[in-house]
């Protein structure tokens, strides 16, 4: 077994916390905390790149290294966040998209939805600003 499926890595993970004695520090304060610092420096490798660097980045061995390494951070963080909160991350991922499919609808050529294809909040009126 790999244990490269989400709840495999979930448990690799939680393993690795308990055998170090880390887990009175993954509270849902801390472990978002971290989250939101590995997610800036992810960031950080692009602050001051053009959008054409950008795009090239993963073309670079030595960058395209800190981003996998930095990705895999905020993916840990993440991960253990869920778990400690008891968050499916895939299902709470598939219903975001779900709402997401409603609230912004695809839009015809021109900018305007169609009747069937407006969210409620804008045949109520809602989504006008």
């Amino acid at each position: 077994m790999t244990g490269n499926d989400v709840a495999g890595l979930q448990r690799r993970l939680a393993e690795f916390a308990a055998a170090r004695d880390w887990q009175p520090y993954h509270t849902p304060k801390n472990l978002a905390a971290a989250l939101s610092v590995e997610a800036s420096e992810l960031l950080e490798i692009f602050q001051w790149l053009t959008p054409e660097q950008a795009e090239r980045v993963m073309d670079d061995s030595g960058s395209a290294h800190r981003v996998a390494d930095e990705v895999a951070d905020v993916l840990a963080y993440l991960l253990q966040f869920c778990t400690v909160l008891g968050i499916d991350p895939l299902a709470a991922l598939a219903a975001k998209i779900d709402r997401n499919e409603v609230r912004f609808p695809v839009r015809k050529r021109g900018g305007e939805a169609g009747e069937e294809g407006k969210g409620e909040a804008e045949r109520e009126g809602e989504g006008e600003a």
